[in-house]
């Protein structure tokens, strides 16, 4: 494992491809901060067809010992992401558009779930370890953005206040290093990882260009 364990491993392999999704379409106007209430919720519209996926497929596949110890409900977003859209958009933000990346993204989540369920902690990674990452320093780039003064439209980087995310971050680390997986496996959690950032991107463009 080239003295890393998976976590370190997937932090390196897809280092690249992160910081390209860091500079694409919306997520680059996310970070400067130009960015409008209807921008913002069309994107969080589409993660949260993201979370749902994923989450769906987490508890379903909750007992298996290599998806069962990344399985954090504390981490999970979908709730959050439904009242953040309910209070910037109101009750019909259901009807916002699901750009074809997402669409794409959601189909390979559940081909995964059905196939080849161990590749779902690649998912896990890229969404959960962004949120207790850099999702924490946008958290205040949106409240700026959309003159927000308190919680309300920005809980999707809010987690339980008994949630400390220092070490939530650690746990993470952990429960990923300590999956029985073999090195084929390894590799196929990267490329899946590698896989996802790849969609990221082309939602970012997608969503900047409508």
């Amino acid at each position: 494992m080239n003295g890393f364990g998976l976590a370190g491993q997937l932090r390196k392999a897809t280092q690249p491809l992160h910081t390209i999704a860091e500079r694409s379409g919306v997520m680059h106007r996310l970070l400067q901060g130009r960015f409008d209430a209807a921008l913002y919720c069309r994107l969080h519209r589409n993660l949260h067809a993201l979370y749902e996926a994923l989450e769906h497929a987490l508890d379903r596949h909750a007992n298996l010992p290599s998806v069962g110890p990344v399985r954090f409900p504390e981490l999970y977003r979908t709730a959050a992401l439904r009242e953040d859209l309910r209070h910037l958009h109101g009750d019909d933000w259901t009807r916002l558009l699901i750009a074809p990346a997402m669409q794409a993204y959601v189909a390979r989540i559940q081909q995964v779930s059905d196939s080849h369920p161990s590749l779902l902690v690649a998912h896990a990674y890229v969404r959960y370890m962004g949120d207790m990452s850099g999702g924490q320093i946008l958290r205040d780039v949106v409240r700026r953005a959309l003159d927000l003064s308190s919680g309300a439209g920005t809980m999707f980087y809010a987690f339980a206040p008994h949630v400390s995310v220092a070490a939530m971050k650690e746990q993470f680390r952990l429960a990923m290093d300590m999956l029985p997986l073999g090195e084929a496996d390894v590799q196929g959690v990267v490329a899946e990882a590698n896989k996802a950032f790849g969609l990221h991107v082309r939602l970012f463009e997608e969503l900047n260009a409508m």
